[in-house]
């Protein structure tokens, strides 16, 4: 006996001690910053203008604006444009978003993508609230240093992205609202992650895309793959039926990762027809 319950309290401390590291490393699991940019639109022959703005809070956050119609970006302030303001996953920085830059392009739509704080050329320690400060010195930065009327700008996020574009559609709405790849909660997101730790109890973060998508009162898009092993399906379905309407679900067909708006036709099509009804319907 003395053995089995020493067996035990060793068992119990190694959980412990576990959960206390998972605990204190959270930001580790929810934050994958590259700052290294490798790529820019001008490896894909798109012009594009490299713009530094600033955060509420004093940060300094690297974007790319990328013109509807090419040309000099510079001379373009791409008022006559519908607009995408992008916000981009958890990992990498935006030199790893190209595909679905592209994508935009094609559409003939200004693209404004930029770098969360600590992402690329960015200033600063990723936080949840950086994160929302940071897309909305975005936000201002379309509708004041370059003058485009909050009506002509839709807001895509991916994965974390959306939960950071659904919490700046609270404050701003938007026309419009796409959603890809995402989940209900960073809690519930922890409870997959560590189903053997009270993950929901434990984590700092919120995220809280579930909460959001209630307040949210513009048409918003809700994209998911059935075969996502990351984000489950059922979280994007669990947002698509809490969402108001008008509202659109369309099923992914690829995984989290090799899925989406830069490489799925079906999808772009869904896409492209959500945004021109939208926006022009403003």
């Amino acid at each position: 006996m003395p053995f089995v319950w020493t067996l035990v309290g060793s068992v119990a401390a190694l959980y412990v001690a576990f959960g206390l590291l998972v605990y204190l490393r959270q930001a580790a699991y929810v934050y994958y910053p590259v700052r290294r940019v490798d790529l820019t639109p001008e490896d894909v022959n798109i012009a594009y203008d490299e713009v530094r703005f600033r955060s509420e809070d004093g940060e300094t956050l690297a974007g790319w604006f990328v013109p509807a119609f090419g040309g000099d970006p510079g001379g373009h302030d791409g008022r006559g444009a519908e607009t995408v303001l992008f916000c981009h996953g958890n990992g990498g920085n935006l030199s790893d978003r190209l595909d679905t830059i592209v994508v935009f392009h094609h559409w003939r739509m200004n693209v404004f993508i930029f770098d969360y704080r600590g992402y690329g050329n960015s200033t600063g320690k990723p936080t949840e609230q950086g994160t929302y400060l940071d897309a909305r010195a975005a936000w201002n930065y379309l509708t004041e240093a370059r003058g485009i009327p909050p009506d002509r700008i839709a807001l895509y996020g991916r994965s974390l992205g959306a939960a950071v574009a659904s919490h700046l559609a609270v404050d701003v709405h938007p026309p419009a609202l796409i959603m890809e790849s995402t989940f209900t909660s960073a809690p519930d997101m922890a409870a997959v992650m560590f189903p053997w730790l009270p993950g929901r109890l434990v984590c700092r973060f919120r995220y809280d895309n579930l909460e959001r998508i209630g307040q949210v009162r513009c048409p918003v898009l809700i994209a998911h793959g059935g075969g996502d092993r990351m984000i489950p399906y059922a979280q994007g379905r669990r947002l698509y039926e809490a969402a108001n309407r008008p509202k659109t679900f369309v099923e992914l067909k690829g995984d989290h990762n090799s899925g989406g708006l830069g490489v799925e036709p079906a999808y772009q099509r869904e896409a492209k027809a959500f945004l021109m009804r939208h926006l022009e319907d403003d």
